[in-house]
């Protein structure tokens, strides 16, 4: 009978150590990477989805700087000036010049940016 680190019936068969078992049966490496899976499957529940962004170094330290001013996580402080920038007149009107709505598929969106670039060739 093999024995697995992440087998919870057989952690303590083949053990030497008597006494009071441990509090968790897993190692702290194997915790977090369970807890981290639960967070993923939480995080996409809620309709979620993860991005990774490279910085450098003195851009996120002013985005750091900003956060810590507003007193709010970097994901709450970029979602909130994404929506700040979608909600300008600048950008309202970009929308309605190329006729896309937020409903829109990414495909129609797509076709909306082939259109728009055949406007610009004819122009």
């Amino acid at each position: 009978m093999a024995k697995s680190s992440s087998d919870r019936s057989t952690i303590d068969l083949f053990s030497k150590t008597r006494g009071r078992p441990r509090t968790h049966l897993l190692s702290r490496q194997e915790q977090l990477k369970a807890s981290k899976k639960v967070q993923r499957i939480k995080q996409k529940q809620q309709g979620l989805k993860r991005m990774e962004v490279v910085l450098d170094n003195s851009t996120l330290e002013k985005l750091d700087l900003m956060c810590t001013i507003a007193d709010i996580k970097r994901a709450d402080w970029i979602s909130e000036i994404i929506e700040k920038q979608f909600a300008s007149v600048k950008t309202q009107k970009r929308l309605q010049a190329t006729h896309i709505t937020t409903s829109m598929t990414k495909q129609e969106a797509e076709q909306g940016t082939e259109q728009e670039e055949q406007i610009t060739e004819e122009s």
